[in-house]
């Protein structure tokens, strides 16, 4: 029998550097928009054509660390322009091998969010970066 993959083991790599360590990569999505168009001479249901395509943002979360990696890349864009990336999101299996990747291109951070802080909470800080970019494909 053929088990579905995980979703807790996987790498995220940032123009071919591994990226280090995310608790969460969220946000993979695409659409089409849908644009009716009918005639003036149609009597029923009008036709629908594909529109403007839509990729949604991905959000990296992770504990806080000595790296400042992540916040800089968003501060470079803050003071001038954006550095467009390369970003792969790979799943891996039981065995640590690559399971499915999907690679996100002309990616570039849009909001950086630093770790909420509380005395008498026991917890990981969290930063989080949104990224906004151009294009999702699966790649294996």
């Amino acid at each position: 029998m053929v088990y579905p993959h995980t979703r807790f083991r996987y790498k995220v790599e940032i123009d071919g550097i591994d990226a280090g360590g995310f608790s969460e990569a969220t946000g993979f999505d695409a659409s089409i928009d849908v644009v009716e168009y009918r005639e003036g001479d149609m009597e029923t249901t009008p036709s629908k054509v594909p529109g403007i395509k839509r990729y949604g943002n991905i959000t990296l979360r992770q504990g806080l660390v000595d790296s400042t990696a992540i916040y800089d890349w968003m501060i470079t864009g803050v003071n001038g322009a954006v550095d467009r990336k390369t970003i792969t999101i790979t799943l891996l299996d039981e065995e640590e091998s690559p399971a499915a990747s999907w690679q996100v291109i002309n990616a570039w951070p849009m909001r950086y969010t630093a770790p909420d802080f509380n005395a008498s909470a026991s917890e990981v800080a969290i930063e989080s970066i949104e990224i906004a970019h151009e294009g999702m494909t699966r790649v294996s």
